[in-house]
């Protein structure tokens, strides 16, 4: 299966050994978006969720998930997590969640970037569902990635 590194030649999936890859450092960056009613977004941003402070919630929750995302996909490596930032914001529409991930290692941190965002967002939907059972989440995409032998990549 030319192409697809998480199948082997008779198709069946596994976990790929990169033991002989190059140490470098890498970084991806993602986002989640997530549309809410003018109500839920205005309490948002405003702080006026009866749950409390969904930013500091969400922040910790996209952190909490770039740290646990080898247990959530199957074929993931654990890595080590050299540094997370997380940026909330308002939008327009509702919020948008970003996450930057930096590793020094033999495996990219695109996966840990996807989950922390799509955590994210979820948690936001978690805090705002009283208000807005209707908000919708994404897209959830990487933007960019640096690092590793397939160097640079930008949406």
């Amino acid at each position: 299966m030319e192409g697809l590194s998480h199948l082997d030649d008779q198709g069946r999936a596994h976990m790929v050994d990169v033991g002989d890859k190059p140490v470098t450092a890498r970084e991806a960056v993602a986002e989640a978006l997530i549309t809410l009613s003018a109500e839920a977004r205005n309490a948002l941003l405003g702080g006026g969720l009866a749950k409390g402070d969904a930013w500091a919630v969400a922040r910790i929750a996209a952190i909490q998930g770039v740290k646990r995302t080898s247990e959530m996909v199957p074929l993931c490596h654990p890595i080590p997590i050299t540094g997370v930032e997380v940026d909330l914001s308002g939008t327009p529409d509702g919020a948008r969640i970003q996450v930057t991930v930096r590793t020094t290692g033999p495996t990219g941190v695109e996966m840990e970037a996807i989950t922390g965002a799509a955590l994210g967002a979820v948690t936001i939907y978690d805090m705002v569902k009283g208000i807005d059972r209707g908000a919708e989440i994404g897209p959830i995409r990487l933007l960019a990635k640096s690092g590793g032998r397939s160097g640079e990549w930008r949406r």
